[in-house]
């Protein structure tokens, strides 16, 4: 019975979503027609409604197939508010950008409405106000589920398979969020061995081995195991039992209590795996990141050219030898590439390094020297400026690096990192990072570390924005700079 009446509550608000973006299409259309001209915003009228309306099945075609495969109408008691919003909102420029794609790649018949009788103003439109009513849905079902939840309605029942820490912060967390709709019915033991003393006893209504007789005398909608490893082979018989009786049954998945990495939920070949990971996992922020390497790239090689030409020019006249020097570094997961550079020191200067570890001044397995006898006038002015780095923008254009991310380092100091260390190189390298901008080679082995497992715990697109421009003066200024 509840799954149907989900089915009909889903079937219902997918309706509602349907006729919400059909009146989108319609208040775009007018506002563009209408409103906005005898506003001054805009200057002509459109086309006739008439000749917009083969859109419309379009229209309803991509944000029906989106609605549903952003899952909005599964059960979000537990959802936190700003999440099913940004859903909401990731689907609308989703859905704006395939709109726009079909436009202007299929073409309408271009004696009725061709892509350039469109109005980009009224496609900004409709996207707005199609978010706008999907979000104000969204709350209003929200507030209205909530107010009947409180009110004793709409609740499910859920018996507790555990008694350990986990399980009471799942008590707790469910006691403390009365909108959710849930009522715990009670507790089951791993063992009858097992201490109960922190609960009441008349909330012990057995073990493991009496859920299938507790289900059968309590109205129980699911069941959620919050147990210990040791007891996941128990658990087969006792699932397939709910599963046979339709009864829900959640596993918390707290299997390591003390890993900090992230724990998600994914399907591999229909197999439910689980992931952790301590690196940033959303494939969209990670597909703008790299769009974002891309392009800021390019404009700044199509700017950069002349100054690079100029470099070249310089290190060939003045110095000899070649213009670019080639190093092998390590990348994402320890990936070898070659980085690029331009040259800054002497011929075999790498040789010279063995006689000059004595005058090391940075901690750990980075040689740094502020005074390096290798490094030539005119590279000393490219290193202030690092202007030496500009060709590794073609190591970002091919995907070895990002612009922002962990220095790459070379292999020797790779193979004398601690294992902790090692964790920066789960993100691929970057031109700068966090400690570029906070004192570049200023900064011991160990603080730099931190900081750049900093940066990837607290990865985003903004963090990025930032650092780049923090970046900007750094460089201009030459602070830190060897």
């Amino acid at each position: 019975m509840l799954r149907e009446r989900a089915r009909i509550v889903a079937g219902g608000l997918f309706t509602v979503d349907l006729l919400l973006v059909a009146g989108a299409f319609f208040l775009s259309f007018w506002l563009r027609s209408s409103v906005l001209p005898r506003l001054g915003v805009a200057e002509t009228h459109l086309y006739p409604l008439s000749l917009y309306l083969p859109l419309l099945p379009v229209v309803l075609f991509i944000w029906g197939v989106l609605v549903l495969r952003f899952n909005l109408y599964h059960s979000r008691r537990t959802t936190p508010l700003q999440a099913e919003a940004w859903d909401i909102v990731r689907m609308s420029v989703i859905g704006t950008l395939f709109l726009v794609l079909f436009i202007y790649s299929f073409r309408i018949d271009e004696r009725l409405l061709g892509p350039d009788k469109i109005s980009r103003l009224w496609i900004f439109l409709f996207a707005l106000l199609v978010t706008l009513f999907l979000l104000v849905r969204m709350v209003i079902i929200r507030l209205t589920a909530r107010s009947v939840r409180l009110e004793g309605y709409n609740f499910r029942t859920v018996l507790l398979a555990g008694t350990n820490p986990t399980a009471l912060r799942i008590a707790e967390s469910i006691q403390s969020h009365p909108y959710w709709g849930y009522r715990i019915i009670g507790f089951v033991r791993e063992r009858s061995s097992d201490d109960e003393s922190s609960l009441p006893p008349d909330q012990i209504l057995g073990t493991l081995e009496d859920i299938p007789d507790i289900v059968e005398h309590y109205p129980i909608d699911e069941v959620i195991f919050a147990l210990g490893r040791q007891q996941l082979d128990r658990l087969e018989n006792i699932l397939l039992g709910l599963e046979e009786q339709g009864i829900r049954a959640r596993l918390a998945l707290n299997l390591f209590p003390h890993a900090k990495a992230r724990v998600e939920v994914g399907i591999l070949d229909e197999i439910p795996v689980l992931t952790y990971s301590t690196t940033p996992s959303s494939e969209l922020a990670l597909l703008g990141k790299r769009v974002m390497d891309i392009g800021i790239s390019l404009v700044l090689l199509a700017v950069a050219w002349p100054v690079m030409l100029i470099i070249a020019t310089a290190l060939k006249v003045f110095d000899g030898g070649s213009v670019l020097y080639r190093q092998t570094r390590c990348g994402l997961h320890g990936r070898r590439f070659t980085l690029y550079k331009f040259r800054t020191m002497v011929k075999n200067a790498d040789r010279q390094q063995e006689e000059l570890a004595h005058l090391n001044e940075m901690t750990g397995p980075v040689f740094k020297l502020r005074r390096d006898p290798r490094v030539t006038q005119i590279g000393r002015l490219l290193r202030r400026l690092s202007l030496d780095e500009l060709p590794q923008l073609w190591n970002v254009l091919r995907g070895d690096m990002s612009l922002v991310g962990p220095r790459p380092p070379i292999p020797q100091e790779v193979s004398a990192y601690e294992r902790w260390q090692r964790r920066r190189l789960s993100m691929r390298p970057g031109l700068t990072c966090l400690w570029q901008i906070h004192g570049r080679n200023k900064l011991d082995f160990d603080r730099w570390i931190e900081l750049d497992l900093e940066y990837i715990d607290n990865w985003s697109p903004l963090l990025d924005l930032k650092i780049l421009a923090k970046t900007i003066p750094v460089v201009l200024t030459g602070r830190g700079a060897s």
